[in-house]
């Protein structure tokens, strides 16, 4: 039975933390997951081989970020996603704004990039491609907030008041490519907020905060604009088996407060980082700066010094 074809689901128990977690949901993103852990492995594995480090917080951060998307997506919450418009929310949210920031602080960019082998002189290998993509137009423009910042209030209202949402959850095909946007768009707008790979000239740490903060007020309203309605908004969660002991109003309000929650625990987080972030940056700056201040005392002693020597054998 498709993805779409909610009877399938009539005899679904109630939704606990122990049966949501169960083994289940979609092949697919669990061969991504597999496939991403397994070529992360291979870069720190590598890196190791030649006598570099790699920080162990980053390859942690990033093997929880993949963890994430498969908790969602490849266990019996993904199933109960398609009936629950709170199951979904929590997919949602943890897809787009959990495990996006995880992955990000994993810097698997910078971990290619390392472990890419140089092509030789005159050709270009997968490491120049990537460098290239990384400094190229394109990538300048979706890295922009110009573009960031619509398509992640887009992503809610776009596609949750109109019937695209609805024509997404009738296929199977429709479901992935939307969990698959949801993973991309995450990626895309906090990517240049907090991201530690390398990639267009970022702004300044201030106007990244200011960025952070831009989507709040739509996102928060996206969820008091669910707990507010009193009939379903979309007619996937129109109807909910009775085995799951909830309706479909009460339902879309507890997806509503998981919205507004998500909005505010994932930024703290985010600004947190940045707030680091910013610290290390001014920290490597006044270290510079000390350096240089050195380096030019020096040279003024020197010269001080050779002016000293010449007044000497004049006299």
């Amino acid at each position: 039975m498709g993805h779409g074809d909610h009877g399938g689901h009539a005899e679904l128990p109630p939704l606990t933390p122990g049966r949501a977690l169960e083994f289940g949901g979609d092949p697919i993103f669990l061969i991504g997951c597999l496939l991403a852990l397994a070529l992360y492995g291979w870069g720190v594995i590598r890196l190791t081989r030649r006598g570099d480090s790699w920080g162990t917080g980053r390859t942690v951060s990033f093997a929880l970020g993949v963890l994430s998307i498969a908790a969602v997506t490849c266990t019996a919450l993904n199933d109960y996603g398609m009936v629950l418009f709170s199951a979904h929310m929590v997919q949602h949210m943890v897809i787009s704004m959990v495990s996006p920031i995880l992955l990000l602080l994993g810097a698997p960019i910078t971990l290619l990039l390392r472990a890419l082998p140089t092509a030789p002189r005159g050709h270009k290998g997968p490491r120049e491609l990537l460098v290239a993509l990384l400094h190229s137009r394109y990538v300048r423009v979706v890295s922009s907030p110009l573009f960031t910042i619509p398509l992640f209030i887009a992503s809610l209202y776009v596609l949750y008041f109109t019937p695209l949402f609805d024509f997404l959850m009738g296929s199977r095909l429709g479901h992935l490519a939307m969990m698959g946007h949801f993973l991309a768009v995450g990626l895309v707008f906090f990517w240049p907020i907090m991201g530690v790979d390398p990639g267009p000239r970022r702004a300044g740490h201030l106007m990244r905060m200011l960025e952070l903060f831009a989507t709040m007020p739509f996102h928060a309203f996206f969820g008091i604009a669910l707990m507010m309605a009193s009939e379903p908004l979309v007619d996937s969660y129109a109807t909910i088996p009775g085995s799951l002991g909830t309706d479909p109003v009460s339902d879309q309000s507890a997806a509503g407060g998981i919205a507004w929650a998500f909005s505010e625990i994932p930024t703290v987080v985010v600004l947190l980082a940045l707030v680091m972030q910013w610290y290390l940056a001014e920290q490597r700056t006044s270290r510079r700066l000390d350096r240089a201040a050195d380096r030019d005392g020096d040279a003024d002693l020197t010269a001080y010094n050779d002016y000293l020597a010449r007044l000497g054998s004049r006299g």
